[in-house]
């Protein structure tokens, strides 16, 4: 029997689904979502790089809650708008502006439970993380904190609704509102007096006469509030699940702190922070089981190709040492997991949240000697558009 994805049974254990729709329905029709479901890791891995796969689909998956964003265009116009954003998440501007600000953001979570002896590492840590760096990277007042965890959470139950609740409809588009009420205000200022800070750079970045407006400049703040901080959040979470559940694979990055890399990318395939990612082909597209018509939407299941047995031996197996996986390609469009997307559309942040990832995880090591599951805790994941762990509880040597 072919699984419904929005099934609370699917919810509960979606790999063993994932299986099924690999090997029974690598094709599927879904009419919930009126989507076509891919699940094999060619079809996914097609979908992401041939032009012929639009992203006409986040007219009405996106805009909506964000307006319109860069991951809307293509041609000139997408390469000139990438072109703007891209230099800030990257090389020397990465490393020297934003790199001591993820450190002091990493280090003041960690302060408040590094003599406690334990931490319950979702609701601690890495959910306030990214998105405390993201509003301190772009120059915002950090006492807004806890005003832009209420809009991230609102937009991701947003891009998830695939139920179409009404409610979580309504509270994204009032998201929508009110955080174009407080930014453009601050773009406007930004621009009359810039400072050293993302927010500046994006209002003041210019190519060949062309500047994002305010409202692009809006737009990509409330899609860098959403993809930077779910992937980054639950990439964390999970990061440390997958260790404390293969305990000597934790004491080899504990004791060789290079192999924080090869974990991420491990963790990447095995239990990726975005399971699905949606394509509209402009023209009729042969894919396994079948042809997907020109206009329709579909459905790519990373969380079901990046466990294809066709491309990954032992894929139910979390194994930083797999010799599949590419850890030096893993954080670009070059990569053999398909977590970040590939192609023209590959995440613009994927190297902020490696060194998101590698930061906390390191200071996190650091801090936390001893480190094990706390008693009685077992690993539950939840979410299908985004999915990690709903608690880590952990235990450790209290300093």
């Amino acid at each position: 029997m072919i699984p419904d994805i929005l099934s609370p049974e699917f919810a509960a254990d979606p790999y063993t689904g994932y299986r099924v729709l690999r090997e029974e329905a690598p094709l599927f029709w879904h009419e919930a979502t009126q989507s076509y479901l891919i699940s094999r890791y060619t079809d996914v891995e097609h979908a992401f790089r041939d032009p012929v796969f639009t992203t006409a689909n986040y007219d009405w998956q996106l805009e909506p809650v964000h307006g319109r964003t860069i991951l809307q265009l293509s041609g000139r116009e997408h390469a000139v708008r990438r072109g703007l954003v891209a230099p800030a998440f990257r090389g020397a501007e990465l490393r020297d502006t934003f790199l001591p600000v993820i450190e002091r953001n990493a280090r003041e979570l960690i302060d408040e439970f590094r003599t406690a002896g334990t931490v319950e590492l979702v609701g601690q840590f890495s959910t306030h993380f990214p998105i405390n760096v993201i509003v301190d990277m772009l120059g915002l007042d950090r006492a807004d904190h806890a005003r832009f965890q209420r809009w991230y959470t609102s937009i991701i139950a947003f891009l998830g609704n695939l139920a179409q609740d009404p409610d979580v409809a309504e509270a994204g588009l009032r998201t929508r509102a009110e955080l174009a009420g407080y930014m453009l205000p601050i773009i406007a200022r930004r621009r009359a007096e810039p400072r050293d800070d993302l927010l500046s750079t994006l209002c003041l970045a210019e190519i060949d006469g062309t500047r994002m407006s305010d409202e692009d400049v809006k737009a990509f703040v409330s899609l860098l509030l959403a993809a930077g901080g779910e992937t980054t959040d639950k990439a964390i979470s999970a990061l440390f699940a997958n260790l404390l559940a293969n305990p000597d694979q934790l004491a080899a990055v504990r004791d060789d702190r290079s192999l924080v890399p090869r974990a991420f990318a491990e963790t990447l395939r095995y239990s990726p922070p975005v399971h699905m990612i949606m394509r509209q082909p402009a023209e009729d597209v042969q894919l396994s089981g079948g042809t997907v018509p020109a206009g329709s939407t579909v459905t790519c299941l990373i969380g079901a190709a990046n466990r294809d047995p066709e491309r990954y031996a032992r894929p139910d197996r979390f194994d930083i040492f797999r010799d599949d996986l590419s850890t030096t390609n893993a954080f670009s469009a070059a990569a053999d997991h398909l977590s970040f997307a590939l192609g023209r559309h590959f995440c613009v942040g994927a190297l902020l949240a490696k060194t998101e990832v590698e930061v906390g995880a390191n200071l996190l090591l650091d801090a936390l000697p001893g480190l094990r599951p706390a008693a009685g805790f077992a690993p539950v994941e939840r979410g299908l558009f985004t999915r990690g762990p709903a608690t880590v509880r952990m235990e450790f040597t209290a300093a």
